[in-house]
């Protein structure tokens, strides 16, 4: 497998990008429409980073992240979560990963391990904070493997079926 990972300019990949999400996620199309205006608005935030991982030419996984803002929708569903549970300091002063995807075929290779780590090392924040579905998945379990801890648990977001968990980490992210 010929694997390069490196910057990615995600508003000119969004297609390619939402594609892999859509895959990796389950989305449909109308989701991907939504999640299209979200993506290319969230990449003029100032600090907005990406990083693509390719094979053979082909776009299978991709990261992008921001520091965070009280003032982002994000954080303004998670806080009173994170202040309930005594982390919402968390919201300040990190970087948050705002996305993360690799497609089913190139997962447990390694690739998203490398993506998320690459993105946070480029971080100037003291730490990195996330969110994911609330279950024992293989993305939970890479978080938990890097330093990522639960903040909050069982977090609603407006129009998700499933809850989710915020989950924080010192930066740099731990390694093997």
């Amino acid at each position: 497998m010929d694997l390069v990972i490196g910057p990615l300019d995600l508003p000119s990949h969004v297609d390619e990008a939402l594609a892999v999400q859509a895959i990796a996620f389950g989305l449909g199309a109308d989701e991907v429409a939504v999640r299209r205006q979200i993506v290319l608005r969230h990449m003029q935030y100032p600090g907005a980073r990406s990083l693509g991982a390719t094979s053979d030419g082909h776009l299978v996984g991709f990261v992008y992240g921001m520091p965070n803002s009280r003032t982002h929708w994000w954080s303004t569903v998670v806080e009173p979560y994170l202040r309930a549970q005594g982390h919402a300091d968390w919201l300040d002063e990190s970087f948050v990963i705002t996305e993360l995807h690799v497609h089913p075929r190139y997962q447990n290779r390694g690739i998203g391990r490398r993506l998320i780590t690459m993105i946070t090392d480029g971080a100037t924040e003291p730490r990195s904070i996330l969110s994911a579905i609330d279950t024992d998945s293989p993305a939970r379990g890479l978080y938990h493997s890097l330093g990522y801890v639960d903040l909050a648990r069982q977090v609603h977001f407006p129009s998700a079926p499933k809850p989710y968990a915020v989950m924080g980490a010192p930066l740099p992210l731990r390694r093997r």
